[in-house]
């Protein structure tokens, strides 16, 4: 009698001590995540697994009993049964936990803290990252590149918020054997978001800090642009629709503000020392220079590799590629530098201008989907593909801002320099004396692979990275670091005098090039 009676009790023991998790998620799924954050609200996310009405809940204890705030939210199948809502009336630089519960339903408990007032001066830690995708190869279980030890080491870094800076999803996966179907419905975008958040080290991220979530390109499809109808892997879909149908499945599991008006550019103040602006970088833009075959290379039939660097350089590389020894079209060249085209529209250009030269900030960093440094491979879908305005922003910030820097995702590398106004074109060098980080990917082919998959030649991209990238102009680019074959993020630091950046790599471990770190420093210039 008294064993059967311990086994159950023991069982009992086990099932308790398992449970917190996963009763915490009756009912929900994916996690909760807590996006743009300010000083006095958050935008809290997760995700049901019916429709209905369920209650979020705002407090500064685990218990919900200190200042409970609490408002009314709804499930509907329309936004795949996510659900969201916007707390305000919060207090600024504390510590709050949330959840959403409904009839005998329970979401997981997530914690944000929010940020100063903009009288204060406090030190803010904050890491990003992009490009992720947790898909994994046909027949397999496990993500093809890795399962998410970037976002491991960002979440122990213990910061006041966290960055996911774009390419949260691919609609049209790198992952071998994962290309088709691409995802161009809505459904089809929602069951990427799911792939990639049942990846624990990703919820597990979101629900322990803010969490601020960008777009870039492939939550549409690769080089996207509204204003284009046709795409890589031979994707023809009316550009209009296809951001309408990307911005809704992004918005239904990123909790983001968006307007038509303005899209995803916002910014957040971090007290007295920190501002932190978010360019949407798709919304607005025109068509790629490269559209309609315009910047074809005449030997490949494909959009030349480097369509914007000094012939002389193009023929020093010829050797390794043939078809940079052609002459780039003049229309091309043209369509990149034309003044009619845009990258971030004229009202948010103007916007942005007009925020970041009256912020009174000490620092200003600019979250940039896109690196706006020159490196010239394949320049059309950045910064160098719409030259004309790259130019006008970095002189506006040059001659009107101090102490800004642009923190960037996309390339799937660690690349540090100078955003040059000219590097390798006549008249030598030009700095604009602001930087541009780029870290990532978190999860997919690195800058490595995709250059040697350009060249056809293995390890290619050593050579591209020795011979190019790293010597100073004119004989390169002169980059004070590139690691191109690396998952990685960006750690950073921001105090009253001072705002430090360690890229680091899918260990945690510091990056370095050469055995030199890949260190940031910047002090603050009065």
């Amino acid at each position: 009698m008294r064993m059967k009676r311990l086994i159950p009790l023991t069982l009992t023991i086990l099932l308790l001590a398992a449970a917190p998790s996963a009763y915490a998620g009756r009912g929900f799924s994916l996690g909760v995540a807590a996006g743009d954050v300010s000083s006095s609200s958050a935008v809290l996310w997760a995700k049901a697994t019916r429709s209905g009405r369920y209650t979020l809940e705002v407090a500064r204890n685990k218990r919900f009993t200190k200042e409970l705030h609490s408002k009314v939210v709804r499930a509907r199948k329309s936004h795949d049964n996510t659900v969201q809502g916007r707390m305000g009336g919060l207090k600024a630089a504390k510590d709050y936990f949330f959840r959403f519960v409904g009839r005998r339903a329970k979401s997981a408990t997530g914690t944000f803290t929010t940020a100063p007032k903009a009288s204060q001066s406090k030190t803010v830690e904050f890491a990003w990252s992009g490009d992720q995708d947790f898909n994994a190869t046909t027949g397999q279980t496990k993500p093809f590149w890795n399962d998410g030890g970037v976002l491991r080491q960002m979440k122990r870094e213990r910061n006041a918020f966290n960055v996911m800076l774009g390419d949260t999803i691919y609609s049209d996966s790198e992952v071998p054997g994962r290309l088709n179907p691409i995802a161009l419905s809505v459904k089809q975008k929602w069951a990427k978001y799911r792939v990639n958040l049942k990846n624990r080290a990703l919820q597990a991220l979101r629900g322990s800090a803010g969490f601020y979530s960008q777009w870039d390109d492939h939550e549409f499809v690769n080089d996207f642009s509204p204003q284009e109808n046709s795409f890589d892997n031979d994707v023809n879909v009316n550009g209009g629709t296809l951001y309408r149908r990307g911005a809704q499945a992004f918005r239904d599991y990123a909790p983001v503000k968006w307007t038509s008006r303005s899209g995803l550019y916002r910014s957040f103040r971090w007290g007295r020392n920190l501002e932190v602006f978010f360019l949407d970088e798709r919304s607005f833009r025109s068509a790629n220079a490269d559209e309609g075959h315009v910047c074809d290379n005449p030997q490949t039939g494909t959009p030349d590799l480097a369509p914007t660097a000094p012939q002389s350089t193009r023929t020093l590389f010829s050797v390794v590629t043939p078809s940079l020894a052609q002459p780039v079209s003049p229309a091309c060249l043209a369509r990149i530098n034309s003044p009619d085209r845009t990258f971030l529209g004229s009202r948010q250009l103007e916007r942005f201008k007009r925020a970041v030269s009256r912020s009174s900030a000490r620092f200003k960093v600019v979250m940039n989907e896109m690196p706006i440094q020159q490196f010239y491979i394949l320049p059309y879908d950045r910064w160098e593909g719409f030259e004309h305005e790259r130019q006008e922003l970095l002189t506006f910030l040059r001659d009107n801002v101090k102490n800004v820097i642009f923190l960037t995702t996309d390339t799937h590398a660690t690349m540090i320099n100078d955003a040059r106004l000219r590097t390798l074109e006549s008249g030598g060098a030009q700095n604009s004396g602001i930087t541009d980080v780029t870290v990532g990917p978190v999860a997919t082919a690195n800058f490595g692979l995709e250059i040697d998959d350009a060249t056809g030649q293995p390890n290619s991209y050593q050579l591209v990275d020795s011979a190019f990238l790293t010597p100073p102009p004119p004989s390169g680019v002169g980059m004070r670091c590139s690691v191109l074959d690396q998952f990685s993020y960006g750690q950073v630091k921001v105090t009253s005098t001072q705002l430090t950046i360690t890229p680091k790599d899918i260990n945690g471990t510091p990056q370095t090039d050469n055995g030199q770190p890949c260190r940031v420093t910047l002090n603050y210039v009065p």
